[in-house]
């Protein structure tokens, strides 16, 4: 993986974090709309850490194939992009 690694995992803990509270505002019956604010804000974060990591893809492994003028490894990386983005679509 070629995102910052720190900043990623400094992201990553915060989520986890958001879940924890989310798991104890279910269990105490918290207001729904509160609950909802808050997967919200989990899916914020989880959607800007996935962007940082396919930028870095992009830029790192997707680039190196085109500058290898690796014809094979180009498409293979250009299908793992078109892949994403029809998950990112039924998202």
């Amino acid at each position: 993986m070629h995102a910052d690694k720190a900043k990623t995992i400094r992201k990553l803990k915060t989520v986890g974090g958001q879940i924890d509270g989310l798991i104890k505002m279910v269990e105490d019956d918290r207001y729904c709309i509160d609950i909802s604010n808050q997967i919200m804000a989990s899916i914020s974060i989880l959607k800007n850490i996935n962007k940082d990591v396919l930028s870095a893809h992009l830029n790192h492994c997707v680039y190196q194939a085109l500058e290898n003028d690796n014809a094979d490894e180009t498409k293979e990386k250009l299908d793992e992009i078109e892949g994403i983005i029809n998950k990112l679509n039924k998202i």
